[in-house]
Formats: structure tokens, sequence, C-alpha cells
């Protein structure tokens, strides 16, 4: 039987997705399934492992009989997988031992509190890859080990496993070669020092997180294991998984990001902005850094920051504010209008973020008149994405001597024209948007590829199927000028009163 082909999954925070693809890199199977958030009480935001492991054995087999193959006709398999959400498991009987907390949780607020008296929190973004914050998994799993007792019971009898939903995927659903993660999702634990490629003890310590359950930091592609792969009619196959990346960086190779500079922008709850680096990770005190890929003898790295909220922005819009009924009807009203009318709209619902981070700064409208109207604000909506975008890749230009001269773009807002080209028009640069959408699940299997010799090298991968559409920037630089002027302004107000309200508490 032949083995052409490979499989891709990609376990996010609202579903999992798993695609099948062939040696030219076209995806012959897919399939998904969403995932529910559970809400013990207000602040906490949790999932049930089981609901993440079955959704994945749910779409896995779906996306097998789509592709009309016998699990033994795949390769390998590739999982890529949402950052932060910690699962806690028993590694002798593979039981979960409690929900996973996500990375939206907020139970850990007052930890953060008490950690600007640590000695050596001024070490941590240097050391992590960035400024700790409430989404940490290390931060979940300090409040695991004081509060849930099945969680440190496990810790002291040698049984604790703890780690991100592809480690316990193969967990769940197959045979793992040992405990291990690849670097980039190690790193997005919030308790490894990238730089020396190591644990970081006394934050461990700190935390009282032991060091005996976290996985073994390995190469993106590595013998993990295998995957337990069913398909529809019952025929089945234990898959190996040759390679785990975590979601942000398997889009960016998904978008074929692997030389210095080449950028991507993924629109989702907020639009996280990506930079390749290659080789080097320069000190930062305002982007965060993290592991990209490992690959061969080589470790590589990637900027990323995010934008204040874009896809909760939205949803808000929509369900509390009631200014549009869809995501379709918002497009058709920010076109309605020939520009924002000299309105600027800051979508700080949780606070700003680069390079003005302000916690307490609030979503904020100025500039209104009589003669506003709805239109206009999907409009000023739309500018604030780029104006945000603006800010962040001159703050990595400034910062880490990076200049990004194209911008890839996917996910959520992405798929209104109008959305991409204001983004090119105040970024100044043209915009690049594919057709092809599961840019992460297919990067993951990619990737496996490369583990099983599908493909030979990176110079051998298929490039994404389907095209791009180019968007070019239509504006003149005085104007665009002006408009991010006039953001900067209500930036400024925006955090003043941030640092107010921060004062006052």
């Amino acid at each position: 039987m032949s083995h052409s082909f490979v499989l891709g999954i990609d376990q996010g925070s609202s579903g999992s997705k798993a695609v099948i693809l062939d040696c030219d890199g076209t995806v012959c199977g897919y399939a998904y399934r969403p995932l529910e958030r559970i809400y013990p009480q207000p602040g906490w935001v949790e999932q049930d492992p089981t609901a993440v492991s079955q959704g994945v054995s749910e779409a896995v087999a779906e996306a097998v009989g789509r592709a009309g193959i016998h699990p033994n006709e795949i390769a390998a398999c590739g999982i890529t997988g949402q950052r932060n959400t910690a699962f806690a498991w028993n590694g002798r009987t593979r039981a979960p031992l409690a929900n996973a907390i996500t990375w939206q949780d907020q139970r850990t607020l007052p930890l953060i509190k008490e950690l600007a008296a640590w000695p050596l929190i001024g070490e941590a973004q240097r050391r992590l890859g960035y400024v700790p914050g409430t989404y940490m998994a290390s931060l979940h799993l300090a409040w695991r080990m004081k509060h849930d007792t099945a969680v440190r019971e496990a810790a002291q009898s040698g049984d604790l496993q703890i780690g991100l939903s592809p480690a316990w995927l193969l967990t769940a659903l197959g045979q793992p070669a040992g405990h291990a993660m690849d670097t980039s999702l190690v790193q997005a634990m919030g308790v490894y020092d990238f730089r020396a490629a190591c644990y970081w003890q006394e934050w461990l310590d700190y935390l009282g997180i032991p060091l005996a359950p976290l996985p073994q930091p390995v190469p993106t592609i590595h013998d993990y294991g295998t995957l337990h792969v069913t398909a529809p009619d019952g025929r089945s196959a234990d898959v190996p998984v040759l390679a785990m990346i975590g979601d942000q960086q398997s889009a960016l190779f998904g978008h074929n990001c692997r030389r210095k500079g080449a950028a991507e922008c993924t629109h989702g709850t907020a639009s996280y902005v990506k930079v390749f680096l290659d080789d080097q990770a320069p000190d930062q005190e305002k982007i965060n850094v993290y592991n990209a890929w490992h690959l061969g003898q080589q470790q590589t790295y990637c900027l990323e920051a995010p934008t204040t909220v874009t896809g909760a922005a939205i949803r808000w819009m929509r369900d509390n504010a009631r200014l549009f009924d869809s995501y379709e009807e918002m497009d058709e009203l920010a076109a309605s209008v020939p520009d924002a009318g000299d309105i600027v709209y800051v979508p700080a619902f949780t606070g700003l973020e680069v390079p003005n981070f302000e916690p307490n700064a609030r979503g904020t409208i100025l500039g209104l008149t009589l003669g506003h109207h709805r239109g206009h604000i999907a409009r000023a909506f739309f500018e604030a994405i780029g104006y945000q975008i603006r800010t962040i890749l001159e703050t990595i230009e400034t910062e880490a001597g990076v200049t990004v001269s194209e911008l890839l773009v996917g996910g959520g807002v992405s798929a209104s024209d109008l959305a991409c080209q204001t983004q090119a028009d105040l970024l100044n640069l043209p915009i690049l948007r594919p057709t092809f959408a599961e840019t992460t699940a297919w990067a993951a299997g990619l990737l496996a590829g490369l583990g099983t010799n599908v493909w030979l090298s990176e110079a051998d991968l298929p490039p994404l199927p389907g095209t791009h559409t180019r968007f070019e920037p239509a504006l003149d630089a005085a104007t665009s000028d002006e408009g991010y002027g006039r953001w900067q302004k209500a930036i400024s107000f925006v955090r003043a009163w941030g640092q107010q309200e921060t004062a006052a508490r």
C-alpha cells in the first residue's frame, strides 16, 4: 500500500480541524468539529479534555472518509494546537485530572498582582519571550498546584503530566513515544527560558510547579509516537506523529513566511501580526519573541504582537450594540461611506496592546456628530485595524530593525475586500489574501510530510493551494499620515484615561 498521504490536525480554541493532503499538497479530505467552552463561574473559562479529543477523533475520521482512503495510506501526522490552554492528566492511566484552563481564563488575576514583588520579575520578558499575563499556562498550573487536589496528588505520586492540546491528543488518541512537545509549544506554556533552551527553574520554584511533569522540549519534526486513526467504515491504522507546532507558528509556516521580514496577520479574536526572524532572537521590550520552528539543526524565531480585540469587537457591535445583524452587513455599511468622516474608533475593550500597553484603557469612539451613522462607525473600525497594524510594524522596525515589504492576511475580517484595501492604504503596503483558508492545519501536514520524506526539503514543499488576491495601496501618503496622526491623538486620550483608572485603583 502506498503511503502517499499526510494528515494535518489543527486543535483550536473554538474547534478542531483535520485535513488529508496528497503528495502535491492538495487537500483531499477536510472536516471540522466545534468545541464548547465551559464557564464554571465568572471569569473562568475551561474546556473538557475528553470533548477535545473526541472532536479531533471525529474530524479525523470524517476527513479520511472524504478523502476515500484507508488509514494505512497515511504516511505521517502533524498536530498544531492552541497555545496556553493547559491540560493535566495521569501519565499512567492517561485519564484527565481536570478540565483544561483556557487562555481566556481570568482566575489568576490576583497572582499577576503578586508578581510585581518577585525579585526576578524583571527578567521574565527576556527569558520567556513575553510579559506574564493571565492567559499564561504557567500561571494556570500554579493555580492548579495550590487549589486542585487531584493535580497536586498526581504530582506527589509521580503520575502527573501536563502539556498543551497536541501532547494531550497523542495521549488520549494514540501511543506517545515519550512526554514531549516541540519548542514552540513548550515556550508557549510560559515556563521555558527560550534563549537558554531550558526550563527556567527559579520561575518554576516561585510558581510551585514541579519540573518532572513538564514535556521534554524537542525539535518540530520528531518521533512523537503514533495516533490511532479510524475511518468511518471501521478500518484503522496507527499513524506516526512526526510534527508538532504552535498554531500561530503553523500559520506563519503555511503562508511561506520563511525568510527574514516575511510577515503575516491572522485576524481572529484579536489580530496577530507575526514576522519571521530567521535564527537570531533580538532583545525586545515591546514585541513578543517566540520560537518559530526547529528544523534540522536550526532553531528559528519570530516576532509577534496582537492588536486590541478584532473579532470580539465585531461580535460586540453585532450582538450588544446591534449596529448590524451580520458580518456581511458590516461590510456593506462600511462601503456605504467614502471614509469614516473624521471619527476615530479605538476598540480597546480589554485594554491597549503594543506599544502603548495600558490594561485599563477602554473602547472609545471620538469625533461623533449628529451627521454620523452606523456606516461611519463600521468604516472607522476597519481603519482602526490598519492603524494598529501600522503601529506594530513601525515598532518592529524601530526595535528590531526588520522592515516588512508586504503582509499576508487570513482569518475573520480578511474576508472583506474593503478591510484588506483599507489595510493596504493605511500601511502603504501590498496586502495578499490567499483563497485557501485552512493554512494552519495544512502546514502541520507539510511538516509531517517533511518528517517522513514525502517532501525531501523545504524547497520541495508545494505552494499554498489556490491563488492570492493582491491589494495595492491606493491612498496618497499625506492623507494616510493625517489619519494616522488623528489616530495617535486618540490613543493618547484613551491611554491617559486608562492611566487615571489605574491610579484610582
